[in-house]
């Protein structure tokens, strides 16, 4: 049940405050752990701000939810709610200039479709990657312990499509509301746009799923209100029943407020990204490839065989680059 688990425990947060506040000051660790021989001013221009890291993770959200769209076989919906659960998590305690979006998607996507028990095999699922499969499937599999550390091991994700079966199911049963199939493609509209929003982040799965489902009540020209005071939460109280209103208000809101970043501004970004970045977790850097020699060394591991890790990382940006994938 959601309300007793590690997601409401310590995955759920007060407001879009709390979340700002919690980048921001990962933000700061890292500009103070790698900038301090670097004056005040170039510090602002070289390394990534709050706000330009946002704007870039919001164009690796969209890249992921493309490559899941594109997936074969196709990917449930169950996987691709955990992935974006996942991949936003990771960033409310990590900078996407120490571990970069484009390597711990892929990552997030993969260990989704593990817990979610959709069986793909690395081969599997690095043939959705254009170039070097090998080194993307070295990057997913070297990331994977890492991601399931900085989650704190809670891999159980409660997503919204669960709730919305049972709204639906009531509806048929206790509303006169005709056909509530049509509804269908509003609510799968509103959830597909609502994981490009924190709301996840914030509210309970069924406090998205409602407002996911009046959502599409209204695309529909139907009002669904009495059902919710009059049938639905009849005995909640009213401050109890202030309170869901007001949620399912502000999931609206998130979800009209979605738009896609500026390209351009996206580019600038990457660039600048590309020299700020922590080259140990750079797969391109020759710093991160001699720590992998090392590595193998210290395990006594054969360099030769293709059972081992790929050393050469070259062009590893290109693999990995969900424009390509």
């Amino acid at each position: 049940m959601f309300s007793t688990s590690s997601q409401k425990k310590f995955w759920t947060f007060s407001d879009d405050n709390e979340l700002a506040s919690l980048r921001e000051k990962h933000n700061l660790a890292y500009i103070y752990k790698h900038g301090q021989n670097i004056d005040e001013f170039q510090r602002h221009s070289f390394f990534l701000s709050p706000e330009e890291e946002r704007l870039l993770l919001k164009q690796y959200e969209l890249h992921l939810k493309e490559f899941c769209k594109r997936f074969s076989p196709p990917m449930p919906k169950g996987v691709i709610g955990t992935a974006f659960h996942y991949f936003k998590r990771f960033y409310l305690y990590n900078s996407t200039m120490d571990y970069h979006p484009k390597e711990i998607l892929a990552t997030c996507v993969y260990l989704a479709c593990k817990v979610e028990e959709f069986n793909v095999s690395i081969g599997q699922f690095v043939a959705n990657i254009k170039g070097d499969r090998d080194k993307a499937s070295d990057i997913i599999l070297n990331n994977e312990l890492l991601l399931m550390q900085q989650l704190n091991y809670h891999l159980t994700i409660h997503n919204p499509f669960r709730p919305v079966e049972g709204f639906l199911i009531d509806i048929k049963t206790r509303c006169n509301l005709a056909n509530p199939e049509r509804l269908r493609g509003g609510i799968d509209e509103f959830l597909e746009k609502v994981f490009l929003t924190d709301a996840c982040l914030i509210y309970a799965p069924s406090q998205i799923a409602l407002a996911a489902v009046l959502h599409a009540a209204s695309k529909e020209q139907e009002n669904l209100d009495c059902y919710v005071t009059e049938m639905l939460f009849r005995h909640a109280g009213q401050d109890k029943l202030a309170i869901l209103i007001e949620a399912v208000r502000k999931i609206r809101s998130m979800v009209k407020m979605v738009e896609s970043p500026a390209r351009e501004k996206v580019r600038i970004i990457e660039k600048k990204l590309d020299k700020c970045r922590n080259q140990e977790n750079n797969p391109d850097s020759e710093i991160y490839k001699r720590r992998m020699r090392e590595l193998l060394d210290e395990d006594d591991i054969p360099h030769t065989g293709s059972s081992r890790m790929s050393l050469d990382t070259s062009g590893v940006a290109q693999v990995l680059s969900p424009s390509a994938s």
